[in-house]
């Protein structure tokens, strides 16, 4: 076979055999393919589509481009994705959660991207927390813990690597096609047994639409369960912050606070809830996703999930004394204050792209890949929609690195908040299900 020959068949709006597909991947991997050429079949694929036979071959090539791991547990391996939004920490109480449930939870997890936040990020707040474990550390974490919070290794999809780079400086990263092999080949590469996606909508989502977010729902669930790994979507609203905060440091001390029962947002507590039901009931360890809900509920009120995640911060490195002493452990910014509401009403609208950029901004998120991050900046007691305020009401309580900084947030942060006489209509928190 021939690149060119592939290339010039999905041009023409061929349908491509797995043999083809594995092909081109291999050669993407090997570099035994130019990137003019990488580059010309991402485009073909942005403008032609693919199957869903289609994308099952591409994921699984790319998966098996690299390590695919094999785990020998007594429990299920699950795993849960979210296509970002703003104040996203599900991850951290999830994880820890579900291994007091019986699964295990080996979470391969990424940085940030775009105006949204990444759980390494977060993670990387935690003093001595080893994001990059060496393959023994991460394997015997699983084991031992039950969960364990990671990065992309090098072993894992390599192919995805090269691709996105392509892909990100040619104009073919909106494909839903590669989009859809690029998550699930990553994920399917830790071996899973089950996955849950969570698929956000909104203003602060990198899916504007409902529509839009259904569509990569729907072809993620569809690619995954045909790789042979059980799969279930929820559509969720990400139109204001999942939880009250937003940063590093301030939304890992969030899902402490969540862990211990000492404050838990409403919104953060439903759809974790409802990932985690959705995983127990997909791996076999609930009847139902309501059980399973129940029982995540039960690790949280009992203590068992926050037990977990402190066993996992110490095992990859961090503090063992994260859940009593985070105030001590997590470094806080050098200025902190209140950003107030300018006038009387409701909070009728927030814009979350807006939020989300006020954060890189100050610090905690990159402009460009090879920035380094400020852990300790960004905003908590973020108001939600429908909020009543009055002038001088707090919006949030921002942590910036120096007051210059401090006024160029809070005036992103007014700007991103619009305030109306009369309240929004409160919309569906989970929109849909996809399975």
């Amino acid at each position: 076979m021939l690149p060119q020959e592939i290339i010039v068949a999905k041009r023409d709006g061929r349908r491509l055999a797995p043999e083809q597909i594995r092909f081109m991947v291999e050669g993407l991997t090997s570099g035994a393919i130019t990137e003019g050429q990488v580059a010309a079949f991402a485009m073909t694929v942005f403008f032609r589509g693919m199957t869903i036979d289609e994308r099952v071959a591409l994921t699984l090539a790319m998966r098996d481009s690299g390590e695919v791991l094999r785990w020998d547990l007594p429990g299920p391996v699950v795993d849960k994705h979210s296509s970002g939004g703003i104040g996203d920490n599900v991850s951290l109480m999830l994880a820890p959660a579900l291994a007091a449930c019986g699964a295990y939870v080996p979470m391969i997890s990424g940085r940030g991207l775009g105006h949204t936040g990444g759980t390494l990020d977060k993670l990387d707040a935690i003093p001595g927390y080893v994001t990059q474990p060496d393959a023994a550390t991460f394997r015997r974490v699983v084991a031992e813990v039950g969960c364990a919070v990671i990065g992309q290794t090098a072993d894992l999809a390599p192919a995805d690597r090269r691709l996105y780079a392509i892909r990100d400086v040619t104009g073919t990263v909106e494909s839903i096609d590669l989009i859809t092999a690029s998550i699930l080949s990553k994920k399917l590469a830790a071996g899973l047994d089950a996955l849950a996606l969570d698929i956000k909508a909104g203003s602060g989502a990198f899916m504007a639409t409902h529509d839009a977010a259904r569509a990569l729902a729907r072809s993620l669930v569809d690619v995954a369960n045909g790789a042979g790994c059980r799969t279930v979507a929820l559509v969720t609203d990400m139109n204001e912050p999942l939880a009250s905060a937003a940063g590093n440091a301030v939304e890992v001390a969030n899902a402490i606070r969540f862990l211990t029962g000492e404050e838990i947002d409403g919104r953060l507590w439903d759809v974790t809830l409802a990932l985690g039901g959705e995983l127990l009931a997909l791996s076999d360890l609930a009847e139902s996703p309501a059980e399973g809900a129940r029982r995540v509920a039960e690790a949280f009120d009992s203590g068992a999930a926050a037990e977990r995640f402190a066993r996992m911060v110490a095992a990859l490195g961090g503090p063992k004394d994260i859940l009593e002493n985070h105030d001590r452990h997590l470094r806080r910014a050098p200025v902190m204050g209140e950003v107030t509401a300018g006038k009387s009403g409701h909070v009728a609208a927030i814009d979350g792209r807006a939020l989300g950029y006020a954060v890189v901004e100050l610090g905690g998120g990159r402009r460009r890949a090879a920035d380094a991050i400020d852990h300790s900046v960004g905003f908590e007691g973020l108001l939600g929609l429908g909020a009543v305020v009055e002038p001088g009401t707090p919006i949030a309580r921002l942590h910036a690195a120096d007051q210059a900084a401090f006024e160029r947030a809070a005036e992103r942060l007014r700007l991103a908040y619009r305030i109306e006489g009369r309240a929004p209509d409160e919309g569906a928190l989970i929109v849909e299900r996809v399975a």
